[in-house]
């Protein structure tokens, strides 16, 4: 190239033949050809508005539902203010004091899974609810029927019915989910239905402690969730359904977790068939893995997991090869933290559902699969006695002790026969369904908390397993 003096500056070619321009004239041609293609898209679209979310609204929006439940409680107005009587106080009350009738509100969300009008929502959504109003996008309204709840998993299932033809969403997987993929969150935050935030997933497998216990496996995600989103759909860019909204963390901003959807609809199709979730067991007795145990096994004094101390007999872990001495490190790829953290685990587990376990066994890493099988018939009264060093029988709305094993924590506490045990850990044992959840629940604790009846008196004592 040449600048030519007197005027303009002027291009001079050179005759030099170059051979890159018939590579450099392909791809000039192909870039025309797209911005052809693609011309009418952008003359629709010009600013790309149409995006993922936007067809994910569409397509899955109609078939998320507010959820109302209504609770009613009797009370009493305050007394007056110019009795000073504790006579005349008890009197007025008594007589003269009208019932007043509350009606506690609560909001929440939920998702159609299915044709028939089965809905996907969170246990403590509509836990102590004495009526339950289901409100569709399109206005429908309808009156919801509860099929079962799970508190172990906050999981239930509602069931409405209508005459015409219900939106719904088919559930999908979370088993490849990747952390940094987009979701898309739609429920009903203070009120506000049908409102839809966008995030990503943070993590997965994450552990959520609550005042009663903790629960694991949780989808970590940056799409808001707040109050009133509980039981609503999280859904990929697909618009397929990949977990229940259920929590969002106390004091922090953009931190939510979802439940699993391949974990909520085996839950639900326990709940639907049976009304709850059967409780299972592997056949194992745990634990905990402190540093001086696992460097007397061979293994670094960091090594996390529950050591196995028993295995049962005839059991799922019998025949899946586990041993005495075997440090359990995760279950279906989730860290086992302890003795509770691997029993909390199985509370999400059906029965006949396959689990990969990892573990050490003589400072070697292993894999085995172990199938969860129902809890054997005799095996409550079993850990009652194992347990808690008690026998007891169901005696009209309590369970009554008729022995106490010599130098078991009871024995130590001063538990006698003929004491009434009333509640373990805050459950009330009205019934055997109760004693055996109860029970299940001590398993990998180091004590509990036991409400006992002698005479007319009660007393909580605290009872240390053994």
């Amino acid at each position: 190239m040449k600048i030519m003096s007197g005027g303009e500056p002027t291009i001079q070619m050179s005759s030099i033949s170059c051979p890159v321009q018939p590579r450099i004239f392909a791809v000039v041609a192909v870039s025309v050809l797209l911005v052809l293609a693609a011309a009418p898209a952008l003359g629709k679209d010009p600013f790309l508005r149409h995006t993922a979310a936007v067809e994910t609204v569409r397509q899955s929006g109609p078939a998320v539902v507010n959820i109302t439940t209504e609770q009613f409680t009797s009370s009493r107005n305050p007394r007056s203010s110019f009795s000073r009587s504790p006579l005349f106080d008890r009197f007025f009350r008594d007589f003269f004091e009208p019932r007043l009738t509350r009606r506690a509100q609560n909001l929440g969300s939920g998702v159609v899974i299915d044709r028939e009008g089965h809905i996907l929502t969170n246990e403590h959504v509509i836990s102590g609810a004495q009526r339950i109003r289901v409100s569709m996008a399109d206005y429908r309204e309808f009156e919801a029927t509860v099929l079962g709840a799970d508190p172990n998993n906050d999981i239930a299932v509602l069931k409405i019915t209508a005459e015409a033809e219900l939106p719904w969403i088919e559930p999908f997987t979370a088993d490849d989910i990747m952390v940094g993929e987009p979701v898309i969150a739609i429920g009903n935050p203070f009120g506000l239905s049908n409102t839809v935030t966008t995030g990503v997933i943070s993590a997965v497998n994450r552990s959520l402690r609550t005042q009663q216990r903790t629960f694991h496996g949780f989808l970590q995600t940056d799409a808001s969730i707040n109050p009133g989103n509980s039981g609503g759909p999280l859904l990929n860019a697909r618009g397929q359904l990949v977990g229940i909204n259920t929590a969002v963390y106390d004091g922090g901003q953009g931190i939510g977790f979802a439940i699993p959807i391949d974990v909520a609809i085996r839950v639900v199709n326990q709940l639907i068939e049976h009304g709850e979730v059967a409780p299972v067991w592997l056949g194992m007795d745990f634990q905990d893995l402190d540093p001086q145990l696992a460097t007397a096994l061979g293994l670094t004094d960091r090594t996390r997991g529950a050591l196995v101390n028993r295995v049962r007999p005839d059991s799922p872990a019998e025949r899946a090869g586990m041993k005495r001495g075997d440090v359990v490190s995760h279950i279906e790829q989730r860290p086992v933290l302890g003795a509770r953290s691997f029993f909390e685990m199985l509370e999400s587990v059906t029965v006949d559902q396959e689990l990969e376990a990892d573990l050490w066994r003589g400072g070697k890493r292993m894999q085995v699969i172990l199938r969860a099988e129902p809890i054997p018939s005799g095996l409550v009264n079993q850990l009652v006695e194992e347990l808690l060093g008690l026998t007891l029988e169901k005696q009209g709305g309590a369970f009554i002790v008729r022995q106490v094993r010599a130098g078991s924590g009871a024995q130590r506490i001063g538990v006698q026969e003929g004491d009434f045990v009333l509640g373990i850990n805050g459950r009330v044992l009205d019934d055997n369904q109760e004693l055996r959840r109860s029970i299940l629940e001590l398993r990998g604790r180091s004590r509990a908390l036991v409400v006992v009846q002698r005479g007319s008196s009660r007393y909580h004592i605290t009872i240390p397993l053994v």
